[in-house]
């Protein structure tokens, strides 16, 4: 076995590989992706009545198209009322950023960073209470979001869209992980 130098030895650690607890509420669905020579398709969801399908009880009312700037940080929304299901294509990268802000939540305060895109077909379904933002992630080139949501926007007293700070988490969340 090799045995390290003093200061290479006090500073070595192995990185945690345990899955990261998911916030209360929070679900990922993994999509099919079908490939062939020619393209690809993703079926983003079956509806009957509004209603999505392996999305127990979450009616979509209105669906979303959002363009992020290279480097850009969209954060943070947050809701009372309101469901959002959010899909990044394959070939865009987005650094999803979910903080519970529930009071009394068995989940209340913890953190969550998700990478969606990047090859994947995913929908993540974010409920009222917990805080969401974005980073592109791709350096030259705008990345979108398809969103569904279970409650139409509105800019009258009926709005629930609600903002915290960007940095409100701290700034470190939305950096590049290094190591």
């Amino acid at each position: 076995m090799t045995s390290f130098n003093a200061k290479a030895a006090a500073a070595y650690s192995v990185q945690d590989y345990s899955p990261v607890p998911m916030i209360e509420g929070v679900e990922i669905v993994n999509l099919r992706r079908f490939n062939d020579d020619g393209g690809a398709m993703t079926e983003l969801g079956r509806f009957d009545g509004g209603m999505l399908a392996g999305m127990e009880g979450f009616e979509a009312r209105q669906m979303n198209y959002s363009v992020v700037e290279p480097g850009a940080v969209k954060a943070f929304h947050l809701h009372k009322r309101q469901t959002d299901v959010w899909y990044v294509p394959p070939g865009d990268k987005m650094l999803l950023v979910l903080a519970d802000v529930r009071e009394g939540s068995p989940t209340e305060g913890q953190v969550r960073r998700i990478v969606l895109g990047d090859g994947n077909s995913r929908l993540v379904r974010i409920p009222p209470g917990v805080a969401h933002g974005c980073r592109n992630l791709r350096p030259a080139a705008p990345s979108a979001i398809i969103y569904f949501v279970d409650v139409q926007f509105a800019i009258d007293d009926t709005c629930d869209e609600g903002r915290l700070p960007w940095d409100h988490f701290g700034t470190d969340c939305w950096e590049i992980e290094k190591g």
